[in-house]
């Protein structure tokens, strides 16, 4: 699937704006390069992190909650 079809659908299926969907894509990034294991079938050493996070988001794995002011 492109990356295009890819961020739409994840757009729809977490109900959030673009901007909102990119700090969870960093979020979920991170996460895996540290370690977090996969939660779709796929080889992390010949996907990147951050195709991975928005493919887990966009088929539902992953669900993105509102933020919380710590101020």
């Amino acid at each position: 699937m492109r990356l295009e079809q890819l961020t739409a659908k994840a757009l729809e299926t977490a109900n959030v704006d673009r901007y909102v969907l990119a700090l969870a894509v960093a979020k979920r990034s991170e996460e895996l390069q540290n370690g977090a294991p996969s939660k779709i079938n796929i080889d992390m050493k010949k996907a990147k992190a951050a195709d991975v996070a928005l493919m887990e988001i966009a088929e539902g794995h992953i669900t993105i909650k509102g933020f919380v002011d710590k101020a």
